[in-house]
């Protein structure tokens, strides 16, 4: 009787270890909606090209976030007159402004794009990792866009192999409970008794 009461933590963790990696499977996700981004406009008399605004401060992923998958994804309209894009580094000469504005063009960019840029097609999608991202955005050539909607969903879900890991010491601690309590030789033995 006492190995059955001494069981039930065991058991419970194990229990509690197997929803975690569920949930995890099933992940995590949500959407949201940005309104109204500013994006450079593009004409044709842009000498220099089409200038490229960016997030004026880092987008900091500490490293214990590498327990976690996050996928993010964006997705615009305007994909013809807009495009968007992530680095994690640049230039010092491209540097933003106060307001966001670079005096830098998307071939500038053209080595620090993650993912994006002009030929995305209206989404991008990246994996979000431990360091520091900035978003970009600007007009295509001959584009009088100054502002559009962005759809922005992210996923989240555990890294695989601490899925693995914590699914792994479940199983372990819920056999090991059911042992406790119901011990196979003595369930063998009244078996082969009756």
């Amino acid at each position: 009787m006492m190995m059955r009461i001494l069981s039930i933590l065991p058991g419970f963790v194990g229990f509690l270890c197997i929803i975690i990696m569920i949930s995890s499977i099933i992940g995590y996700s949500t959407e949201e909606v940005v309104n109204d981004i500013p994006i450079v406009p593009c004409s044709d008399d842009d000498e220099i090209g089409c200038r490229v605004a960016m997030t004026s401060s880092d987008i900091e992923v500490p490293n214990a976030f590498s327990l976690l998958e996050i996928k993010i994804s964006v997705i615009w309209e305007e994909s013809e007159r807009s495009w968007f894009g992530v680095i994690q580094q640049y230039d010092e000469a491209c540097e933003p402004d106060s307001n966001g504005l670079t005096n830098c063009t998307e071939s500038d960019f053209e080595d620090y794009i993650i993912a994006g840029g002009s030929n995305a097609d209206g989404k991008l999608q990246f994996e979000m990792e431990p360091g520091e991202y900035r978003f970009i955005t600007a007009g295509k050539d001959s584009s009088a866009i100054s502002q559009q909607d962005a759809s922005l969903q992210i996923e989240i879900h555990l890294n695989s192999i601490i899925e693995l890991i914590i699914g792994g010491i479940g199983i372990f601690l819920f056999i090991g409970a059911t042992e406790m309590a119901f011990p196979l030789r003595e369930l063998y033995r009244k078996f082969r008794d009756a």
